[in-house]
């Protein structure tokens, strides 16, 4: 199993895929080369064409993770912490995703592709989380919640029942949302207000 991404994120997800029984892992980033975990970090040049290794990005930053996942020629995995509470049914989670530990879902929750749901975040039933969607620790999705495609979530945000928040959208950390937030907004504060907008990264 290929960790793509040799940095804190990547040692998190070390961790979850080891107490999940991987023990081959290997971490792969352009960086100099470092020792973590007994294993030199290798260049991507040095993964052999055609091999299709299984993998999980490491890279935090969504747009950078979604350009990733288009360019290169892994079988990506999910990783999910042991404890990590997952409803049944949990409706669906895409390939590449990342849950980390403590982190609580309940039921009728759909979740993209190559999503980080991070430390002691809390979804709630019936969200949609779309794909390449970075939901920070301790935040809190209440029920029937929908983000879009690219989108941010602060550490400690909380978006109320029935919101819809859109694409490549930034949830300051410690937000409080109750109203829906359109594409591109950053939003901070309590009660969470428009601050500007981010540039159209995904196109």
């Amino acid at each position: 199993m290929i960790i793509y991404g040799a940095s804190g994120h990547g040692l998190v997800i070390h961790d979850i895929l080891t107490k999940s029984g991987y023990t081959d892992l290997k971490f792969v980033d352009d960086a100099k080369k470092i020792d973590w975990f007994g294993g030199d970090v290798i260049r991507p040049q040095a993964i052999a064409l055609g091999t299709n290794p299984e993998a999980i990005l490491a890279v935090g930053n969504n747009l950078a993770r979604k350009k990733l996942a288009s360019s290169k020629d892994f079988r990506y995995k999910t990783g999910i912490h042991p404890s990590a509470i997952l409803a049944i049914p949990t409706e669906f989670i895409g390939v590449g995703t990342v849950i980390m530990a403590g982190v609580i879902i309940n039921p009728e929750v759909k979740i993209g592709r190559h999503v980080i749901i991070n430390t002691a975040a809390t979804v709630d039933h019936e969200c949609i989380i779309a794909d390449f969607v970075h939901i920070s620790p301790n935040a809190t999705l209440s029920g029937d919640v929908q983000i879009g495609e690219g989108t941010h979530i602060g550490a400690g945000a909380v978006i109320i029942q029935g919101i819809r928040v859109g694409k490549w959208a930034s949830i300051g950390a410690g937000a409080v949302v109750i109203r829906d937030v359109p594409d591109y907004a950053v939003v901070v504060g309590n009660p969470a207000k428009i601050l500007k907008y981010n540039d159209a990264l995904d196109e």
